[in-house]
């Protein structure tokens, strides 16, 4: 069966008031204590796939969990067992003939036999179960903590499963609690936490963006949904990250690609589902905006400035910032980011939509969009020398919007000729942000000289890459814009 949950992290501060509004006279409160397996070399973790027992109360159960289509979604396959007294032993038997055993045996392969338990969790869960219009959900309250040998990592969390229903109705029921109580989005699953624990990692690995595969010739509708749940895995986790305070920059750094591949999606696509909000594309903005200027630094910080440095400035630091009136962790908690986050969401789950589709079929309006991205681009490459460093970097941003454009519907294309496309703009890309970086460096240093004098090395090393970096941005573009479309 397909499970669907949403799970929300409590701030500290509605904890007490996030029990109360659930554990009313229907509520039912458990102690979960469960066991996770996996081989030596962590195949499961690997594949991403939970095996667990767990005793619910005086009742043992044996739970699969993979990967489903998204990440609100798992493929979960659940037997009870009988105890008889005792733990009852792992039985892999009890999942063959299943879709989620045949995942689990392909991810085993030869070590079946060499499953042990690599961490446990011991859960305090208070649930009951919500009646609505065209919903039965369970919410549940998870207060407790995650164990791997000495190693502990606290939960205080809130999930919401579907029962019956639709998805719609789940994301909406979530939403007032999280207009009530402040909750946050979190998509990392606990078998995630149990291994990050394992590691002693402080965090998650940073997730990346996966190809998207439009599948069966879909309506442009469907494609278009198809593309907006792309970008909500590939943004979710990375998010959830920086939400819990405990990102590397490269969360953070993903998390702002995983937008502009949204914000891309929505823009060139969007008018492919009558069901896409106008409100959606300034939130969006609003939120990359605020996400930029940490980003940016870390990406100096990266590459520009230990060259910097290598050349021996005297003052090779960017100024420190104003602190800012939220953090980045703060604004991807908001309720309003969650709430984002819940209506594309409910957005990439819907079916498409019966009215307002555009005529034709996905690719020939791919085509037109792309051919028409191209031709702006063509005309930046002829005049780039020439252009001002704002007009460059918008240049630079339609670059990336192309190649977004590009990636999403790439499987409807015909795979070489995208590839070798997408081979020649790749270099005009990261030469054109180069380039922005060096003219980012330069505002930041040119606001130092009044009071650091020694800021003026700083400028004067940028001035003398600027030039070789100019020639070199401007030639890849040319040279990109002269490559045949695949179109």
């Amino acid at each position: 069966m397909n499970e669907i949950e949403l799970k929300f992290q409590v701030p500290p501060a509605q904890r007490q008031a996030v029990r109360r509004a659930l554990a009313t006279s229907k509520a039912q409160i458990l102690r979960l204590q469960a066991q996770y397996f996996d081989t030596p070399d962590r195949r499961l973790a690997a594949a991403h796939v939970s095996l667990r027992l767990r005793q619910e109360g005086e009742a043992w159960v044996q739970t699969l969990k993979c990967p489903g289509e998204n990440r609100w979604s798992r493929l979960e396959h659940e037997v009870p067992r009988a105890a008889d007294g005792d733990e009852p032993r792992l039985d892999l038997s009890l999942h063959a003939g299943t879709p989620a055993g045949d995942r689990l045996m392909a991810a085993l392969g030869k070590q079946a036999d060499r499953l042990e338990v690599v961490y446990a969790t011991d859960v305090q869960r208070t649930r009951r179960v919500i009646l609505g219009p065209d919903l039965q959900a369970e919410v549940a309250l998870d207060v407790g903590e995650i164990r791997a040998g000495s190693a502990r990592r606290e939960l205080h969390e809130i999930e919401f499963e579907l029962q019956s229903g639709s998805v719609a109705a789940l994301v909406a029921l979530a939403t007032r609690w999280v207009e009530r109580h402040g909750l946050w989005l979190d998509v990392i699953s606990k078998a995630e936490r149990g291994q990050q624990v394992v590691r002693g990692a402080a965090s998650v690995a940073p997730v990346h963006a996966q190809p998207v595969v439009l599948k069966n010739a879909p309506s442009p509708d469907a494609a278009l949904r198809q593309m907006v749940a792309s970008c909500l895995a590939h943004l979710l986790p990375n998010a959830a990250e920086v939400a819990g305070g405990a990102a590397q920059p490269e969360h953070l750094h993903q998390a702002r690609v995983a937008l502009r591949r949204l914000r891309t999606a929505l823009r060139i696509y969007g008018d492919w589902s009558p069901d896409t909000s106008a409100e959606w594309t300034p939130a969006l903005a609003s939120l990359f905006g605020q996400l930029g200027a940490a980003r940016d630094r870390d990406a100096l910080e990266a590459d520009l400035l230990p060259a910097l440095r290598a050349a021996g400035a005297p003052l090779a630091e960017l100024p420190a910032e104003a602190a800012a009136e939220s953090s980045v962790a703060d604004i991807l908690r908001a309720p309003a980011t969650t709430q984002l986050w819940l209506a594309l969401i409910a957005f990439a789950n819907a079916a498409q939509a019966q009215e307002g589709k555009p005529a034709g079929d996905a690719r020939a309006l791919a085509a037109r969009r792309i051919k028409r991205l191209q031709r702006q681009l063509a005309k930046d490459a002829k005049a780039y020398a020439g252009l001002e460093d704002e007009q460059r970097h918008r240049a630079r941003r339609r670059l990336k919007r192309l190649r977004y454009a590009i990636e999403f519907t790439a499987s409807l294309f015909r795979a070489k000729k995208v590839q070798r496309y997408l081979d020649e703009l790749k270099p005009a890309q990261d030469a054109l942000g180069e380039y922005n970086d060096l003219v980012v460096a330069e505002q930041a240093f040119g606001r130092l000289v009044q009071t650091q004098p020694q800021a003026w090395f700083a400028l004067g090393w940028l001035a003398a890459q600027r030039a070789q970096l100019l020639d070199r941005s401007q030639q890849r573009l040319k040279k990109w814009a002269r490559q045949p479309g695949f179109w």
